[in-house]
C-alpha cells in the first residue's frame, strides 16, 4: 500500500536546518548593522571635558569667555559679561525670567548651554535699553508693568520676540503668547496694556 500522503522533514519547505542557516545569516546582518551604527555614533559624538574658551557674541558685540560643558547661557552672561538683566529665578526655566534671544527666538539662558550659544547672535534686556530705548521697555514705565521687576526683563525681551512676530496681535493673542512667563507679583493686566500699547504704535 502506497502512503502517497505521508509528510517528511525533507518535503518541508520549512524545516530545521534552513531556519538555523536564515536564523543565523539574519544574526550576522543584525550585528554587522549594530556595530557599523555604533562606530557612526562614536565617531559622530564629539565628548568635550574641561574648561573651554569660546565666543559669544551678545547685543552685538562678540566677547571670549571660558565655560565648563554644564555653564548655562545665564552664568555667562551674569558672571562673565556683567550681563545681570536675565533673572535666575527658576532653575528650569519655567519662570521666563531669564528670557533671552538667540538668533531672534526667545529661550531661556537658565536652560541653555553657553556652548549651544556659541556662533549664534545673543540678544539680552540690557539692548533694549540706553539712550534711544526700546517701545517696548518705555511702555512698560508707561502703564506701571512692573513691581519687584525680577519677572520684568524676561517679559520685556518676551513682548519684543512677540511683536516682532505679530505687530498686528489682538489682546487674546498677546496673553496666548506671554504665557510662558510669571509675574509673582501679579502685574499681568499692567503688561498687558503695555504689550497693546506697543501693537498699536503708541509708545
Amino acid at each position: 500500500m502506497t502512503k502517497s500522503n505521508e509528510y517528511t522533514a525533507s518535503d518541508s519547505a520549512f524545516n530545521r536546518r534552513s531556519f538555523l542557516q536564515g536564523s543565523g545569516a539574519a544574526a550576522a546582518a543584525t550585528a554587522l548593522h549594530s556595530s557599523s551604527t555604533e562606530a557612526e555614533q562614536q565617531s559622530a559624538a564629539k565628548v568635550v571635558r574641561g574648561a573651554q574658551a569660546i565666543t559669544l557674541n551678545v547685543n552685538g558685540r562678540e566677547s571670549k569667555v571660558t565655560v565648563e560643558p554644564r555653564t548655562t547661557l545665564l552664568e555667562a552672561l551674569r558672571t562673565q559679561l556683567d550681563l545681570t538683566g536675565a533673572k535666575p529665578v527658576t532653575a528650569d526655566g519655567s519662570s521666563g525670567a531669564s528670557t533671552v534671544l538667540m538668533d531672534g527666538k526667545p529661550v531661556m539662558a537658565s536652560t541653555t548651554l553657553a556652548m549651544a550659544a556659541a556662533g549664534k547672535k545673543v540678544e539680552t534686556v540690557e539692548s533694549l535699553g540706553g539712550d534711544d530705548s526700546d517701545a517696548v521697555p518705555n511702555a512698560f514705565v508707561e502703564h506701571d508693568a512692573q513691581q519687584c521687576g525680577f519677572c520684568t526683563p524676561g517679559f520685556v525681551v518676551a513682548v519684543r520676540a512677540f511683536v516682532n512676530k505679530n505687530p498686528n496681535a489682538t489682546e487674546a493673542q498677546i496673553r496666548q503668547g506671554l504665557n510662558g512667563n510669571i509675574c509673582r507679583c501679579g502685574t499681568y493686566n499692567n503688561i498687558i496694556k503695555a504689550a497693546l500699547d506697543v501693537v498699536k504704535g503708541g509708545v
